[in-house]
């Protein structure tokens, strides 16, 4: 890394460079504010400081948003029900959430790190990548940059941040999780493939449940079995993402920070306050949904050409239904017919519906996506291609 290790924890004994092709490496942090809303909160009511607090809603059809650190421990995660979460923890504290205020502190947050560099790839509210390469480019190490700005932002803000320094950045989000709350780990490039090898495979970013026991079953405990096995054996059996996998378990991950990352999709859900059947009110309540989507949509200019309906049933099974159009969609109107078509291919429910969600993905400029409408009011099937 650029410059020393002083008082991070650094990723131990390590071997080689984990196959990292970087000369000279880049210098990626990645920041995440520790339990972000339910510190948040903490920090404004000192009642709640030390207690078990969940930012949520506790009644029967509540979701755990977000959990403070002495929530965790009674086993409370976020988008646990709130029922499952007070069974855990009985004394667990329900607050609603504040997004405004979380959106200001964020900001409060990323204009610190935009003093640093101008290349920032927001995750999130509470985290972000930052390539901090120019900045080291006279010598300084990127560790002293990350304990730099976690200070900053713990004086600032009152909040903790942990962060992880590396080269890349599937390393430094390892790095970031591995001492918190409110730690430093630095994985420099000698010591990568110990630190790769001897993680669970369920730590890695990108590793969902799913996936994890598929490679448990498949005998892929850690990064050292994933780096066992060759590519033309990931391939068949995890297809398109077997050369993500094959390169992560060496340490290799060549994604840039994009500080213009697009953004992929846009969403809403509702948790029903009772379960429902009938296809007229579930239609209603996606009526309310596409129109909560559109505000958003047409404060950021943007269209998009794929609907996701998700439906959550009584019983918890989950099932999405998409399409792609041809055209983006630019209205709240467009956007429910094509939602209400994929709620009838679900109709009649199996059991009664508890949750409904649209996304829309696929996003472009809403300008360009008018402008290819109004194309194709005037098409006659003969345009010219030249």
């Amino acid at each position: 890394m650029c410059g020393g290790e002083s008082r991070e924890n650094a990723a131990g004994p390590g071997r080689g460079q984990a196959d990292a092709k970087s000369d000279p490496p880049r210098r990626i942090i990645h920041v995440d504010m520790d339990a972000f809303f339910a510190s948040v909160e903490q920090r404004d009511r000192p009642e709640l400081r030390d207690r078990p607090v969940a930012v949520g809603h506790g009644r029967a059809r509540g979701v755990v948003a977000a959990a403070s650190y002495e929530a965790r421990e009674f086993g409370v995660r976020s988008a646990m029900p709130s029922v499952t979460a007070l069974r855990k923890c009985p004394e667990l504290i329900f607050v609603p959430p504040r997004f405004e205020v979380y959106r200001g502190v964020s900001a409060d947050i990323h204009a610190i790190f935009a003093e640093y560099t101008d290349l920032v790839e927001p995750l999130s509210l509470d985290e972000a990548y930052l390539d901090v390469s120019q900045a080291c480019a006279g010598g300084r190490p990127a560790s002293e940059i990350a304990e730099e700005i976690r200070a900053r932002i713990r004086a600032a803000t009152g909040l903790t941040a942990s962060a992880g320094v590396s080269y890349n950045k599937f390393l430094a989000k390892l790095a970031s999780d591995q001492n918190k709350p409110d730690g430093l780990t630095v994985i420099p490039p000698h010591r990568a493939a110990a630190f790769v090898a001897g993680l669970p495979v369920g730590r890695f970013h990108g590793v969902g449940p799913v996936t994890e026991a598929k490679m448990l079953r498949l005998g892929i405990r850690s990064g050292a079995d994933l780096r066992a096995k060759s590519l033309a054996f990931l391939q068949a059996h995890f297809g398109s993402s077997a050369a993500h996998y094959h390169a992560i378990s060496r340490g290799i991950d060549p994604r840039p920070v994009r500080p213009d990352r697009p953004r992929k999709s846009i969403g809403a859900e509702t948790t029903l306050s009772e379960d429902l059947s009938a296809f007229e009110a579930a239609t209603e309540v996606l009526a309310r949904l596409a129109a909560k989507l559109s505000r958003p949509c047409a404060e950021k200019g943007l269209a998009g050409r794929t609907v996701t309906v998700k439906v959550r049933f009584t019983d918890f099974e989950q099932v999405t239904r998409r399409r792609t159009l041809s055209r983006p969609l630019t209205g709240t109107a467009e956007m429910l017919e094509v939602a209400r078509q994929l709620l009838a291919g679900l109709h009649p429910f199996p059991r009664r519906v508890r949750l409904l969600g649209i996304t829309l993905s696929g996003l472009e400029p809403r300008a360009e996506a008018a402008a290819e409408k109004q194309l194709d009011l005037f098409d006659d099937g003969s345009r010219n291609s030249g």
